[in-house]
């Protein structure tokens, strides 16, 4: 079955169509509605959120507990192992440094090649409770980082106490 619509005529006058103007009102008191929603909304939830906010950034942050790090007496230098590892790629380099931790009196480990890229600079890293003899190795070698055995495992370092990572 077939309905046919009417057409507006060019003529005469224009058909008032009162669903699409109700449609319209409605469509905009809810988008009102849905605004003064939302500006409460914030208001109820944001104002306490920021005071809470405000209070938490005054508090002092509870300190980390660390595990204390074991201080183990200073080793001499002639019975302090030094394994030295090549940083930067150049050929030679970590045989070169090894020379000069020899000659400041320390017990020569493995020479090899660093187990991952490049390094910037030349670091000495340390075993656990070895913190005194890396800081002593670098105040004798002028190399001014020390840190604990970062991207380098126990085993890298071939029973030594101390590395010096060669680097750029």
């Amino acid at each position: 079955m077939e309905h046919a619509l009417p057409h507006p005529s060019p003529t005469g006058p224009p058909r008032d169509h009162p669903w699409r103007t109700i449609a319209v009102v409605i469509a905009g008191v809810a988008t009102l509605e849905l605004l003064i929603l939302v500006i409460v909304g914030v208001a109820l939830v944001a104002k306490p959120m920021a005071h809470r906010a405000i209070a938490q950034a005054a508090e002092p942050t509870p300190a980390v507990k660390r595990k204390p790090e074991p201080t183990l007496p200073l080793l001499p230098r002639r019975l302090t192992s030094v394994t030295i590892l090549n940083g930067n790629g150049v050929s030679g380099a970590a045989a070169t440094e090894a020379s000069r931790v020899r000659a400041r009196g320390y017990k020569i480990g493995v020479v090899g090649n660093a187990p991952r890229g490049s390094y910037g600079t030349s670091v000495v890293m340390y075993r656990a409770g070895r913190i005194r003899e890396g800081r002593r190795l670098a105040r004798d070698l002028g190399i001014s980082i020390v840190s604990p055995l970062d991207g380098l495992r126990k085993g890298d370092l071939h029973g030594a106490k101390l590395a010096v990572v060669v680097g750029g």
